[in-house]
């Protein structure tokens, strides 16, 4: 008996510690803000964030007068508590005491917080990681593995309508990038 659950157990590693399907961003939307967002006008990057006036509270905040779907916190039930790999770059929230990351918000752009109009809430994750990750650059992006909540949060910096328990994050590779 033993012998056969070896066997078995090799044969099937593999798929025990392959890493859950990309999610897309887009999948985060209920079709409604995927088709609105589509149709959307295209947007100026004339907010505080491009003058420099980062003295009212804001960050990735919204500013008032973008089309709704900017400002959609509307969920996709069925990927509460899905377990997910998402590609994204962060903005740090809060670090250990040896300078990890271990709370930061989850983007689908560079540069989100400035510069551009912020992502709507639902286009926003907190990703919780206690063993934290040093973070170089907010540029680099990275590969963020866990299981996904429906959970609104909301800080001085942004409102989002998912929150993430990470069990793995690291930098993307050129290596992920290259096609199969």
């Amino acid at each position: 008996m033993r012998p056969l659950l070896a066997c078995l157990l090799l044969l099937f590693s593999p798929l025990l510690l392959a890493e859950p399907a990309e999610l897309d961003w887009l999948e985060l939307m209920p079709e409604s803000d995927r088709q609105a967002l589509e149709q959307m006008p295209e947007l100026t990057h004339a907010g505080p964030e491009t003058s420099g006036d980062f003295t009212r509270q804001g960050g990735l905040k919204q500013e008032q007068g973008l089309p709704a779907v900017m400002y959609s916190a509307k969920t996709v039930a069925t990927l509460d508590g899905r377990q997910v790999r998402m590609g994204g770059y962060p903005v740090p929230l809060e670090t250990d005491g040896q300078g990890r990351s271990t709370l930061f918000f989850l983007v689908p752009y560079p540069g989100a917080c400035i510069h551009v109009p912020p992502p709507p809430p639902n286009q926003l994750v907190l990703v919780r990681y206690p063993k934290g990750i040093a973070l170089g650059d907010i540029y680099a992006p990275l590969w963020v593995v866990g299981t996904l909540e429906v959970e609104a949060v909301s800080n001085d910096l942004a409102d989002a309508a998912y929150a993430l328990d990470a069990s793995a994050v690291r930098a993307v590779e050129e290596a992920d990038l290259q096609e199969d």
